[in-house]
């Protein structure tokens, strides 16, 4: 299904909706109230990304909660139940957003959740640190007419710079309840929920727009009666939100659509510049008045290695020296570490010398000899797929996590995209795109899904094709980086350096066969934080326990397919029709046919095979090193392969494939003649 045709079935019949109706999750409390009872009281989060509003939903309702799609879109949606003073409520922590006017999907399911559902109440959560980004939000949520309350949450980082709210000051120029809260320390958690239970008001803010005031007016006057206020839907309009669009058409006649089209022309005529940002700068200068007058910066010491970081991850000189650090770590952390001490221990001494020749004996005592080839055979579920997945890559994928979520929580991840917004600026992206890539080290599924905070399409269709081809997900360049650890640092860089030119390569030719231009990149940089060791056990965990479910079933069905084509003996035809280009092209093994074969069910697997390979002898250090090159810019795995099925349809993704298979092995055989000829120590 198209994004248009998605938006269509969203707008369809959306604010003729009554106010509680629209997405229902599973549990007693989102089915709603049996009979007798009062309906649920609806709660929703809002606020800018990255301020914490999933902690505090977290926080409010426990660990239970429903995550389901929104409506017509892909966009995920995550609620839950909660009890205050007696009283239940459902609670929906929406997307993240930096505007109420749409430039993404996530922010139109937003807008749209608060425009067909009108929430009782709706808590705003917002950086302390940037009150002027915050309050643009609340002058936003005061225009649609919706109760609020607002939490200024990480209050320990705004007093740690320094900066100090009068919460009482801006409480009163608001005319709503003002909280503050330290999210990860619970800090502020009780004031919060007793302002809740209050019940929010809407904001006493109005801003005037001088000349566009007359055109506001008038395009209200045509607009039917919906959940949010006349005034705000006309904002939007004047601002150009073609989203609207279809329920503009479903609702207004021929006439109404082309007066109100005209006072939108008339209005930017008027105005002298686009209505939408014209729009824009009226709420950031109130919203800035109002932080002026509750505000106050105080000096504060810093401490000197924090502030050194801050600088230093960031400037254009020696931010890539630390960042060569960073990646050195890494190398040592999960290639040597993990990849080494871990694998070595589980693989040789609990499954190599207890487990396996255990479940041997036991099936050598059953008597059926297929069961035993099935189960501890050469391709057994338990000899190849367990072996594999828990033996080899589990703690390969566990100690990255761990140096991910510790980079994550050090606030170095967003410093990193500022660092590589001029290397995507190559590739005809904008900045933004740093993002969904940094995702896919950890998931290509999910960071394709995550293209959709890209705003034009040309963007979101680069995006795609980059991660399908370069970007290894946490689990393969887990695996990659074991088999670099037994390889020298010069295989190391010239992986790196391999893997980079092409992603270059790939997007600098792609933005010029696509027609359009980058799409502007904002991001707001949060501070250098010391990573909480609560935090970084738990997100381990939570990686973890998914890779499990999520690769072990994939590992056994990728073992079982391997083990029915060598028992119809088409394994050995595979590797003899693929020996041109995997003996005589990369110069490998025929054997590591059936890691390029299994790789597309799921891509560490592929590596995993290779790993083993490499461990058991079968690879020279040449043939490691072209391998993993190969592999690495192989196909996309099959959940990704459908993921991008369901975002830009089947020809896009048989596209797709058609170019990075054999721009894979060709890249690979050219890399294997190169290493040879000049004959390159690796």
């Amino acid at each position: 299904m198209q994004v248009e045709d998605r938006e269509k079935m969203a707008f369809n019949g959306l604010l003729k909706a009554k106010a509680g109706e629209g997405a229902k999750g599973s549990g007693e409390g989102a089915k709603g109230s049996g009979e007798g009872q009062q309906p649920l009281k609806r709660i929703a989060l809002v606020g800018n990304p990255n301020v914490g509003k999933s902690v505090i939903f977290g926080l409010l309702t426990g660990k239970y909660a429903t995550v389901s799609n929104y409506p017509g879109t892909t966009v995920e949606v995550t609620q839950s139940n909660m009890t205050l003073g007696g009283k239940r409520y459902l609670v929906v922590d929406t997307p993240g957003v930096n505007n109420l006017l749409p430039m993404s999907e996530d922010e139109q399911v937003t807008r749209d959740i608060l425009l067909a559902q009108r929430p009782d109440i709706t808590v705003q959560v917002g950086d302390a640190k940037n009150l002027r980004r915050t309050l643009s939000i609340t002058i936003q949520l005061a225009e649609m007419g919706l109760p609020a309350v607002l939490d200024l949450n990480m209050e320990d980082e705004a007093m740690d710079s320094g900066i100090r709210i009068e919460k009482e000051a801006l409480s009163r120029a608001l005319g709503i309840q003002v909280v503050g809260t330290v999210a990860p320390q619970r800090k502020g958690l009780k004031e919060l929920s007793a302002a809740i239970a209050r019940g929010g008001s809407v904001p006493a803010l109005h801003v005037d727009y001088g000349k566009a005031e007359e055109y506001i007016g008038k395009v209200a006057s045509f607009l039917p009666p919906a959940n949010i206020s006349a005034r705000s839907i006309a904002l939007m309009v004047l601002s150009g939100d073609k989203s609207l669009a279809p329920w503009l058409k479903a609702n207004l006649d021929d006439a109404g659509l082309e007066n109100i089209e005209a006072l939108r022309y008339e209005c930017s005529v008027r105005l002298g510049t686009p209505a939408s940002l014209y729009i824009n700068e009226m709420r950031l200068k109130k919203a800035g008045e109002i932080a002026a007058a509750v505000f106050s910066k105080v000096p504060q010491r810093e401490n000197a290695l924090i502030a050194f970081l801050s600088k230093a991850t960031i400037h254009p000189v020696w931010g890539f020296p630390f960042l060569l650090v960073v990646l050195a770590g890494l190398y040592e952390f999960v290639g040597v570490l993990g990849a080494g001490v871990f694998v070595n221990f589980l693989e040789r001494v609990i499954f190599g010398e207890y487990l396996n020749p255990m479940f041997a004996k036991v099936f050598e005592l059953i008597h059926i000899p297929f069961l035993a080839e099935l189960f501890v055979g050469r391709y057994g579920i338990i000899t190849m797929a367990l072996t594999y997945s828990i033996a080899i890559v589990l703690p390969i994928t566990t100690t990255f996590f761990i140096a991910f979520s510790i980079l994550e929580d050090s606030g170095y991840l967003p410093r990193l995209a500022i660092m590589t917004n001029k290397f995507f600026n190559m590739m005809g992206l904008s900045g933004k795109a740093v993002l969904p890539m940094v995702l896919g080290l950890g998931c290509g599924t999910m960071a394709v899904m995550t293209t959709r905070i890209l705003e034009g399409k040309r963007d979101r269709l680069i995006a795609i094709f980059l991660l399908s081809l370069a970007i290894p997900c946490s689990a393969q360049l887990g695996v990659i980086l074991g088999m670099l650890g037994s390889l020298s640092m010069t295989a190391m860089a010239i992986w790196l350096i391999c893997v980079l030119g092409v992603l270059l390569l790939a997007g600098w030719l792609a933005a010029r066969v696509l027609p359009g231009k980058r799409s502007e990149f904002f991001l707001e940089i949060p501070p250098i934080r010391k990573p909480s060791l609560q935090n970084v056990a738990l997100k381990t965990l939570n990686r973890a326990v998914w890779y499990l479910k999520e690769a072990v079933p994939l590992f056994i069905l990728g073992t079982l397919v391997l083990f029915t084509l060598d028992k119809l003996n088409m394994l050995t035809l595979i590797e003899k029709a693929a020996s041109p280009v995997v003996v005589g092209f990369l110069g490998l093994p025929p054997k590591a046919t059936e890691a390029f074969i299994i790789g597309f069910l799921r891509r560490d697997y592929g590596a995993a095979g290779l790993f083993a390979m490499s461990r058991q002898g079968l690879l020279t250090h040449v043939q490691s090193l072209v391998s993993i090159v190969t592999i690495t810019l192989f196909l996309p795995c099959l959940a990704s392969f459908f993921i991008i099925i369901k975002e830009k349809g089947m020809r896009v993704a048989l596209a797709m494939l058609a170019i990075i298979t054999p721009f894979a092995l060709a890249f690979g055989g050219f890399l294997n003649w190169a290493l040879r000829y000049f004959n390159v120590p690796v």
